[in-house]
């Protein structure tokens, strides 16, 4: 009988990765009404980016401090560093042998940021032209990669320590993730590279990445026989906190 329910089971364990990627994917379905409103009908859209991106471009002009410090968060806080910290942490649990923890990190920072590229690629639309730019950035503008990234980043590093973290920390844990995200987004404004829209669509698009793994990883689990949790207070493998304290 145990052996009859490994072999029913190991269909199910390699089903994990081609689940995730589909979520993913599914994810995209999300940010369709928001690009379509952003090309189809730009307004009232535009009238909130310009006004906003010309706000706070007078402001940085007047403040050179502020904006030498906004290019060192925005830089401390963008794409690559959020994939090391990612893959380091996704390393330490092969390590304490939680490999299937490790595979949803993966698999969700990376499609999610293919998913970012490919939108921009599809809406092309063009970064802000300011008077006198305080910084400059390649490529398109919608949505922003560095709030994509870092929603992705700080989202699944939250997930996987969640059942390490008592019950105050795991809500600290969010409120630091939410600001780290919010903040990224909010540099890429004040410097001039990115508009409202960019960064509202970054947060979307990693928010429902998340959800749609942590999602698809939640069933996995359940097919597996295991008792259902929630990803949002428990994390995506509430068993993994014997191997991670090990």
């Amino acid at each position: 009988m145990r052996n009859e329910g490994r072999q029913r089971g190991r269909p199910r364990a390699r089903g994990l990765g081609p689940r995730l990627v589909l979520a993913g994917l599914a994810a995209w379905l999300i940010l369709i009404p928001f690009s379509l409103l952003l090309v189809v009908a730009k307004l009232p859209l535009n009238d909130l980016d310009a006004g906003v991106a010309a706000g706070l471009h007078a402001y940085v002009l007047d403040n050179p401090g502020v904006t030498r410090a906004l290019i060192v968060w925005t830089d401390a806080f963008g794409p690559w560093p959020w994939r090391i910290a990612v893959i380091a942490c996704a390393g330490w649990l092969l390590y304490k042998g939680a490999a299937r923890a490790a595979a949803w990190a993966v698999t969700t920072v990376t499609v999610g940021g293919l998913l970012g590229l490919a939108i921009k690629v599809i809406v092309a639309r063009a970064r802000p032209h300011l008077p006198d730019p305080v910084a400059l950035a390649p490529g398109d503008s919608f949505p922003s990669g560095h709030t994509v990234n870092a929603t992705l980043g700080a989202g699944v590093i939250v997930l996987l320590l969640l059942p390490v973290l008592p019950r105050w920390g795991r809500r600290v844990a969010w409120v630091v993730a939410a600001f780290l995200a919010l903040s990224v987004g909010c540099t890429r404004i004040a410097l001039g590279v990115h508009w409202v829209s960019d960064v509202v669509a970054g947060l979307v698009l990693g928010v429902a990445v998340i959800a749609a793994t942590a999602a698809a990883f939640e069933t996995w689990r359940r097919d597996q026989g295991r008792r259902p949790a929630s990803p949002v207070t428990e994390g995506v493998e509430p068993e993994s906190v014997r191997a991670l304290r090990e």
